[in-house]
């Protein structure tokens, strides 16, 4: 006999999107011989849980719901088992300006050489702005990045690219710092990496984690921002990633892969991500430069996590099946 799991979804983030991702869950774990349910993440979400008393949780939820560690905390406080990262480690993740720190932090506990990087960064907070100005902040990043336009302005915490600028010149960096601190209270200064666009799924936890075949994400106008996200239409995927993407050279393109996930791979670890996650990246030739690490990755059909899974010939029911059964044993 099947469990019975709730699948949680809406919210105020993309609520459509998760909702379409909940019945692409719930199909996959009704194939499986579960007995999902559908609920919605509003003010009466706690009390309909304790109602219906489901084994676990799948959160669908979009963005800050279902990334910050929010949800995680209210499921744990209940007693209820969700898939994937615990609440700490999500909002770890969710902290884009953290993702130095930990690869730092596994490279001290491991000794290891660590192939994953992140971009140089500058972070400002939105009560620096308010007591020392926009000036003073600019000068800091013209010091900086003084060779580097085009720059990256994002917020240090959000999802989908919203907020996120390419800015191309000193006369545009004040309103894309300005835009990226409507999300959130910091904003990070980053140089703009070109090269290989990449979304990495993982499976597992600690040394018994792998990576999915890495998806290769191409834009067909301008680059990966919010709006080409929620177009359909706006990108194509190449599971795995093309190796003609990566090098001329067939055994190149080989070694390139595999160093991207050793690279996918430190920064999951590092974060201590549990059971799946994705990590989003960028070959620029030379290295994996780590841009986020997604702890509550999307199980739509349609999105990378599906597409990697399927590629490596693991169906969604099954895969939902076994995260269940881990989250569970957590």
């Amino acid at each position: 006999m099947g469990l019975k799991i709730a699948v949680i979804a809406g919210g105020a983030f993309e609520a459509e999107r998760s909702l379409a991702a909940a019945n692409d869950v719930m199909a996959a774990l009704k194939e499986a011989e579960h007995e999902p349910e559908l609920f919605q993440a509003d003010g009466s979400l706690i009390d309909d849980l304790l109602r219906a008393r489901p084994d676990a949780a799948i959160s669908c939820l979009r963005g800050g719901d279902g990334e910050s560690g929010d949800i995680q905390d209210a499921l744990s406080a209940i007693g209820l088992p969700c898939v994937g990262s615990s609440a700490a480690v999500c909002r770890l993740a969710y902290d884009k300006a953290a993702l130095a720190e930990a690869l730092q932090a596994y490279h001290n506990l491991t000794e290891d050489v660590v192939t994953a990087t992140v971009p140089q960064t500058l972070t400002f907070s939105r009560r620096a702005f308010e007591l020392w100005g926009m000036e003073a902040m600019l000068s800091q990043v013209e010091s900086r990045f003084s060779d580097s336009f085009p720059l990256c302005v994002k917020p240090a915490s959000g999802s989908s690219a919203h907020g996120v600028s390419r800015v191309e010149d000193a006369e545009q960096l004040a309103e894309a710092l300005r835009e990226a601190l409507k999300i959130c209270e910091r904003a990070l200064v980053q140089p703009w990496v070109d090269g290989v666009q990449l979304c990495v799924p993982v499976i597992g936890t600690g040394w018994n984690a792998f990576a999915l075949p890495p998806v290769e994400i191409v834009t067909k106008e301008g680059w990966y921002d919010a709006a080409a996200r929620q177009a359909s239409d706006a990108v194509e995927l190449h599971v795995p990633v093309r190796n003609a993407s990566l090098s001329p050279s067939e055994a190149d393109a080989q070694a390139i892969r595999a160093e991207i996930e050793r690279a996918v791979l430190e920064t999951y670890r590092a974060l201590g991500m549990r059971d799946c996650g994705c990590i989003d990246l960028i070959w620029d030739g030379a290295q994996a430069i780590i841009l986020e690490a997604v702890a509550n990755p999307c199980f739509s059909a349609e999105a990378p996590f599906a597409q990697a899974a399927k590629a490596a010939g693991l169906t969604l029911p099954n895969l939902l099946n076994e995260l269940v059964e881990s989250a569970l044993d957590a």
